[in-house]
């Protein structure tokens, strides 16, 4: 149950972050924010990144060994790796329309899913 736990927390704080990385890219797009300067686009991402850090500490303490958790150190960073590819992947999909995945993404994306395989192999 805590590896659930820990997984669900990744995905909903990478959730975050991807929003407080990316999602300022979009807001040329909208009316409340067209003019705002960088340093008001900052203030607002670690805004959103705050909700990221509230779930992200969470998720490696549930999840790490020393605390009684299922994953060593080395497995929960490849695991947030991979999520945080996932989320990207889905984001950029759905709030970047115009962005494509060509081959070498897919093979890439592959390789990460491998790397997992074999962090987790005993």
């Amino acid at each position: 149950m805590k590896a659930f736990y820990t997984i669900l927390l990744l995905v909903l704080s990478n959730t975050f972050m991807t929003l407080a990385w990316y999602g300022h890219l979009k807001f040329k797009e909208m009316s409340w924010s067209q003019n705002f300067g960088l340093v008001a686009i900052i203030l607002i991402s670690w805004g959103i990144a705050f909700f990221e850090y509230l779930l992200q500490v969470p998720a490696n303490r549930i999840g790490f060994k020393n605390y009684g958790g299922p994953f060593s150190l080395v497995e929960l960073k490849v695991i947030q790796e991979v999520i945080t590819l996932i989320v990207f992947a889905v984001f950029s999909l759905l709030v970047f329309r115009n962005e494509t995945f060509r081959w070498n993404h897919v093979i890439g994306f592959i390789f990460l899913v491998l790397a997992v395989y074999f962090v987790f192999k005993k």
